[in-house]
């Protein structure tokens, strides 16, 4: 279909050739004498391109392309100019011009320039509807976040109370009959317990899952040496009674908010403690450096690895390389450091093998912008 152009020039000759010879080239015009006239054509039909002369009695091609804008925000501008200065340029472009041509011109100088102006209304068009859809596609994740937490809370607050209940009902079992109760009931009670332990914490896990997406990031200089001190500090009890060789090497500061970015490392150092069970010595680093505009953080361990074929379920809710009777844990953990990490805009991966350990990387950002 023939792209619609509207063509204004105060000479009525000039005009008419004009719109003769770019029909010849393949487009639909519409000429017009005065500005009055061409905005009148705008409010009754669309048109792709306005090709206006800047000097007209009425109104200059400057101002006449600022109120077409008013009625279609997307039409593409070009002036006509036989004064073509560099102020001439500037205003035209300040008007929202894509270009401006010199008279007099040739036809093949005019052509390419509205080529040109055309291809930069389509790319401007796509620009505002690949916002839109970010926008509205925005808007849906912040509504599904919120119903995502709504829905966390509420299941944790159902599942919390029949949960303490059975805890207490075996206790006051216990302690009133335990005494009478054969050695194979009390494993299945303590398997009941056990029980009700796990789903206590596969609830707070799924809680804390929910607030990684939602909580809002602070950013600020984080200084990480310290971080991870308080982190081990925290985890101290979680080796108490274990030989674990933990080295930390001289981090790079990075920008993150200090208590997702903790959460991240507080996972990352508890899942090495939990994988390196056995081992005598269990050995931990910690390293980073940079590289361009992000830092990138590894924890490496000397545990129970796994298969790098399986690497894809690493970071899946619920998904697990090693069984509960192996180590105990929720598959939630590295779910939650992807999250956070990706909100910062970095990534994360791992690399194992089995039975000779882990590393996990993440990258953080260190300066504003720097990162997607």
């Amino acid at each position: 279909m023939p792209v619609p152009l509207l063509i204004v020039d105060d000479e009525a000759a000039h005009m008419r050739a004009l719109c003769d010879t770019l029909q010849l080239e393949g487009y639909a015009t519409t000429g017009v004498v005065s500005a009055s006239a061409a905005l009148a054509e705008m409010r009754g039909k669309a048109f792709d391109l306005l090709l206006t002369d800047l000097k007209m009695p009425e109104m200059d091609g400057i101002a006449l392309l600022r109120a077409a804008q008013e009625i279609d925000a997307d039409v593409a501008g070009i002036v006509m100019t036989g004064h073509g200065t560099i102020d001439t340029a500037v205003k035209a472009m300040q008007a929202g011009a894509c270009d401006y041509i010199v008279k007099p011109f040739r036809m093949n100088q005019l052509v390419p320039v509205i080529s040109r102006a055309l291809e930069a209304r389509r790319l401007r068009r796509l620009n505002k509807e690949l916002e839109r859809r970010i926008l509205e596609r925005t808007r849906e994740l912040e509504v599904a976040n919120r119903d995502l937490e709504a829905f966390a809370y509420s299941v944790s607050h159902d599942l919390h109370a029949p949960l303490r209940a059975i805890q207490s009902f075996c206790d006051l079992f216990v302690a009133d009959y335990g005494a009478a109760v054969p050695a194979e009931g009390q494993t299945l009670l303590a398997h009941v317990r056990t029980g009700a332990e796990r789903m206590g914490r596969l609830i707070e896990d799924l809680l804390s899952f929910a607030r990684s997406g939602s909580a809002p990031i602070n950013l600020r200089r984080v200084a990480m040496n310290e971080l991870v001190g308080e982190v081990v500090a925290e985890l101290g009890r979680e080796s108490a009674g274990r030989q674990v060789d933990l080295s930390v090497r001289p981090l790079p500061d990075c920008l993150a908010d200090p208590a997702l970015l903790k959460q991240v490392l507080f996972n990352l150092l508890s899942n090495a403690l939990k994988y390196t069970a056995g081992r005598d010595p269990a050995r931990i680093e910690v390293g980073g450096e940079l590289k361009e505009d992000e830092a990138v953080y590894s924890v490496t361990d000397n545990g129970a690895g796994f298969d790098m074929k399986y690497a894809d379920k690493l970071f899946g809710v619920f998904q697990r390389l090693h069984s509960q009777a192996e180590f105990k844990g929720t598959g939630i953990g590295l779910s939650i450091v992807q999250r956070i990490v990706e909100r910062h805009g970095g990534t994360v991966q791992g690399e194992g093998r089995p039975g000779e350990g882990a590393t996990f990387r993440f990258s953080v950002p260190v300066r504003p912008g720097a990162k997607g």
